[in-house]
């Protein structure tokens, strides 16, 4: 039995005007399940404390627009309440969590087959956090380090950090995979060139994989890989390629927390922008991280071979077309990675990794007021504006936030 409660949020629909709206909704309560096998359980209910925006959305409302939403949808609604970063408060258990956004029937949401389906809070299926109270799986309320067990008010600053938990995630399981398909890539030239065992030249490959590393974007998926391969291969040589000013604050920070090199590419030709690349690692890429969003990355990589022999290109955009030509490709050895998501080990590490970091300083806040008053103008004209900081969040519910820490 579905049972059917009243809530303010924002949410999608299908509408050329107004994509996304601001009102009192309906919220659904379906029995869900976090993996294959378990049972399904009706969610408890949350209050949403602290929400950021992540392009998802940005791209979810774009949908809207031309009316493409309808598979995202929970089942049996015309409307998806949208957010899917951010930190809740549980009533019943008297603590804050990060929600697990990705569950459904499947063996590994990393890795759904066929014949396995899932669901996402806040993007497909689920509704999300953009809401004054939720219901979700109580077993995908994930909780926070045990050092902040009783905590009533959460402090700015934490939340702040805590608002990046799924991209991180989706960064620790980025590099997770790049070691596992580097290792095996490489393993056996470390093998022959160190005349060693298959058991240390795995352990070179590991980090032989990240010699030269370009990541071409520099938002949160961008840096967050950045900051894993800086964690895990301290001689790595790091480049990010966005176009923003070497001044900017996300640029900046780049270099001055994850010992990395940046390298504006405005008002650079293609072949220059390759070039530079190169001149700057010293040599080809090793591995290029294609995180912008445009398919000038897959020309930089294979067309104007910034990208080496045996080397792995991780295609973490949506929407380019990746293209290559068969005969060099094939010749170079490389390898094409595409695969997004995370599981909830990864997050559980990411939470951990933020507390202790100093990823706040990167989110700026909008007014709530603000924001509900005209959602649409305040995602093209704020949140993802030209200029715009590299994280927005929002105080949902100051009753539970201390904005003082």
């Amino acid at each position: 039995m579905i049972n059917k409660l009243k809530t303010n949020a924002t949410y999608f629909v299908n509408d050329e005007e107004k994509p996304i709206r601001y009102g009192e909704i309906n919220l659904i309560n379906p029995a869900r399940e976090r993996l294959r096998g378990e049972p399904k359980k009706e969610g408890i209910k949350a209050l949403p404390v602290f929400c950021g925006f992540c392009g998802t959305d940005f791209e979810l409302m774009k949908m809207g627009r031309a009316c493409k939403l309808n598979f995202k949808f929970p089942l049996g609604e015309s409307r998806l309440i949208n957010g899917h970063e951010g930190v809740v408060w549980v009533p019943s258990e008297k603590r804050f969590a990060i929600v697990l956004i990705r569950g459904g029937d499947s063996y590994d949401p990393t890795r759904f087959t066929e014949d396995e389906t899932y669901f996402e809070y806040g993007c497909d299926g689920a509704d999300g956090i953009f809401c004054d109270k939720g219901y979700f799986n109580p077993d995908m309320l994930l909780h926070l380090p045990s050092k902040y067990d009783g905590l009533t008010e959460l402090p700015l600053s934490l939340a702040k950090k805590l608002v990046f938990s799924d991209p991180y995630a989706c960064a620790i399981f980025q590099h997770e995979r790049m070691c596992d398909i580097g290792a095996a890539q490489n393993f056996r030239i470390e093998m022959a060139k160190c005349k060693c065992d298959d058991q240390q030249a795995r352990s070179l490959a590991y980090d032989s994989t990240f010699d030269r590393v370009v990541i071409f974007g520099l938002g949160t998926t961008g840096l967050f890989v950045g900051d894993q391969i800086r964690r895990n291969h301290k001689n790595a040589k790091i480049l990010f390629v966005a176009r923003s000013s070497e001044k900017s604050k996300k640029a900046e920070f780049a270099k001055a927390n994850l010992k990395a090199d940046y390298l504006s590419s405005a008002d650079m030709t293609e072949s220059e922008i390759a070039q530079s690349i190169i001149k700057r690692l010293g040599a080809t890429a090793t591995v290029f991280v294609g995180t912008s969003g445009t398919e000038l990355e897959s020309r930089l990589a294979f067309e104007y071979g910034v990208l080496g022999c045996n080397g792995i290109y991780n295609s973490f955009s949506l929407g380019p077309k990746v293209t290559y030509d068969t005969m060099p490709f094939g010749f170079k050895n490389q390898i094409i990675l595409a695969s997004i998501n995370f599981t909830q080990k990864h997050m559980e590490e990411a939470i951990e990794i933020l507390c202790e970091s100093n990823f706040d300083e990167l989110v700026e806040l909008i007014d709530k007021e603000e924001f509900i008053a005209d959602p649409v103008y305040a995602y093209e004209n704020r949140i993802y504006s030209k200029g715009a900081p590299l994280k927005t969040a929002v105080l949902w519910n100051k009753d539970y936030i201390d904005e003082e820490k």
